[in-house]
């Protein structure tokens, strides 16, 4: 079975946010989007497969080097969820403060 990969599991973990914040400054090598991290450069290689396949970057060949560039569009399907899940929450503490206020009187 082939998962299915998304924005959020792009921004779930801490090292694959400060990836996207580098990569959207510049685009970068791979060796030097691992510089900053105190990890392997297969883990580094691991985040960004996963960046990769969620679309939230693109890798290019540059002769024997790949860089990486951030695709921040897709950071919008988070800005939507938030909005619509705001939206929600407002429309039911508005509901609870006029519960409360009722029942006050």
């Amino acid at each position: 079975m082939i998962e299915r990969r998304d924005v959020f599991q792009a921004i779930a973990d801490p090292t694959r946010r400060m990836i996207i914040q580098k990569l959207a400054r510049e685009p970068l090598n791979l060796a030097t989007i691992g510089e900053d991290f105190g990890i392997s450069r297969q883990a580094i290689a691991k985040h960004i497969k996963v960046l990769n396949e969620c679309g939230m970057i693109e890798i290019t060949q540059k002769g024997r080097e790949r860089f990486c560039e951030a695709r921040l569009e897709q950071l919008n399907e988070i800005t939507d969820w938030v909005n619509e899940s705001r939206k929600l929450w407002n429309y039911r503490f508005d509901k609870l403060d006029k519960f409360l206020k009722e029942t006050k009187k």
